[in-house]
């Protein structure tokens, strides 16, 4: 007769192998199913550690960035908030711009002047990872709903001025006449109803009424791993994407493995959602319903479906929910750009001379249209920049910065309410953005020229 300690032993060895016969935890694709800790010793450790993992990435942050608050006088997002303002990247001492631009790939790389914020930007918390969000998202949900998204192990890091204005706005494609229908509120469980009877359709508001739904996801749940003090209902779909646009959130990609090398995502925008063809920055799934499908299959668990059996997975109805939900996505537009004409150009009589000399720049020297067509400004396709040319590989607060890989074509419709930039958040601002494009394509824009640009692309 087999021993029962015996069983049990092998039992707990394949859990922490993670099913993997032998194979060694910190390699494996999959992780612990059982948990070995009480919740309250978790708790307690991951508590007592916060200190010193946050320190770690802000830290980080400050060398970096240039993080004083800076706004422009003049320009705001949608709803009023200030847009902040310059080049927020620091660059090595010693070196300017323009004897940056001017060095090869190589002689950048094999003499380490590849700006630190240009690279990766890791996780707050890179090897624990999972969804994180900012202070205004949490406050508001609890105050609406009673529903806590404090994480007791790491915070949200980035500063709250590089961050979407809170709440943002909402534009319908079957209400242009209504303009932003968002109120200046948070659409939540609490009160979608109330904000969209009369205006959605009865399918529309049930696919609203999934979008706000929590659902349990990797670290908010009720199982004694999650990271929330108490057990949770979970996270809704509009807890990152609010109002149908963006607040920041941040989490890891679910599409590779170890730990180390998954990329942090930052939350991109559904406005726009019914002129895009790809989704998911890096999955390229061809349909928002397979995206959706995914999400809550995979991506809510940290891309492992073996976790999502234990935490309570939400398996939607393809035939209705899916499509219910899709059908509220797509009607989200982009915000209004009164200086465009319906070509997606500048209208001469409305736009400065600041202005039509950057769309000059965008379309010409800058290079920028062959990715970012009008009217829309995206190809959807992807692309591969192979910034991994410009610096070594290396770890960094336990990211393995490498090679990013094929990355999505994002619309640059309504730009300026999306900070921070690219897929990860890494750049701050819209001059960030186009110093590092300057660098990566080797366009050599002069000083004018980047000043040019920029101010086209805030009107966009």
């Amino acid at each position: 007769m087999i021993d029962g300690k015996f069983i049990l032993g092998c039992l707990v060895f394949l859990s922490c192998a993670g099913l993997g016969w032998g194979q060694d935890a910190k390699t494996s694709s999959y992780a612990p199913v059982v948990q070995h800790e009480e919740f309250s010793i978790s708790r307690s450790r991951m508590i007592a550690e916060k200190p010193a993992v946050m320190k770690r990435q802000l830290d980080l942050l400050q060398s970096r960035y240039d993080l004083r608050d800076d706004p422009l006088p003049d320009v705001t997002m949608t709803r009023g908030k200030p847009i902040q303002q310059g080049i927020r990247v620091k660059l090595n001492s010693g070196t300017s711009w323009d004897q940056l631009a001017a060095l090869t790939p190589e002689e950048i790389r094999t003499n380490n002047l590849f700006p630190p914020g240009f690279l990766p930007l890791p996780h707050p918390n890179q090897p624990q990872g999972g969804m994180v969000f900012p202070h205004a998202e949490i406050e508001e949900i609890k105050k609406q709903e009673g529903r806590d998204l404090t994480r007791f192990d790491l915070d949200f890091d980035l500063p709250d001025q590089f961050l979407p204005e809170f709440p943002p706005a909402i534009f319908l494609t079957t209400h242009s006449d209504l303009g932003d229908v968002s109120q200046g509120k948070l659409v939540t469980s609490d009160n979608f109803f109330e904000m969209f009877n009369g205006i959605l359709n009865p399918k529309q508001i049930e696919g609203l009424r999934l979008l706000v739904t929590p659902f349990p996801q990797q670290q908010f749940n009720d199982t004694t791993d999650r990271r929330s003090a108490k057990p949770s209902r979970g996270v809704a779909c509009f807890d990152c994407h609010a109002n149908g646009h963006t607040n920041g959130a941040t989490h890891l990609s679910g599409d590779t493995r170890p730990q180390e090398n998954r990329h942090r995502i930052d939350t991109p925008s559904l406005r726009g959602l019914y002129i895009q063809r790809l989704f998911g920055s890096q999955r390229a799934l061809k349909s928002v319903e397979d995206f959706t499908e995914f999400e809550q299959r995979g991506a809510y668990f940290d891309g492992d479906p073996v976790l999502a059996t234990q935490k309570g997975v939400n398996i939607l109805e393809h035939g209705s929910q899916v499509q219910f939900m899709a059908e509220f996505e797509e009607l989200l537009d982009f915000p209004p750009a009164p200086k465009l004409d319906i070509f997606g150009k500048l209208n001469p009589t409305k736009a400065t001379a600041e202005e039509l000399r950057g769309q000059n720049v965008f379309f010409g020297k800058g290079q920028c249209f062959v990715c970012h067509e009008p009217p829309y400004y995206t190809d959807n396709s992807m692309h591969n920049l192979q910034t991994e040319r410009f610096f070594k590989t290396q770890t960094i607060n336990g990211l393995i910065a490498g090679a990013d890989g094929p990355i999505k074509t994002f619309s640059l419709r309504g730009i300026k309410d999306s900070p921070p930039y690219l897929h990860d958040g890494r750049l701050l601002t819209l001059e960030d953005t186009v110093e590092y494009f300057n660098l990566i394509l080797g366009t050599r824009l002069s000083a004018d020229e980047k000043t040019e640009l920029v101010a086209f692309l805030r009107v966009l």
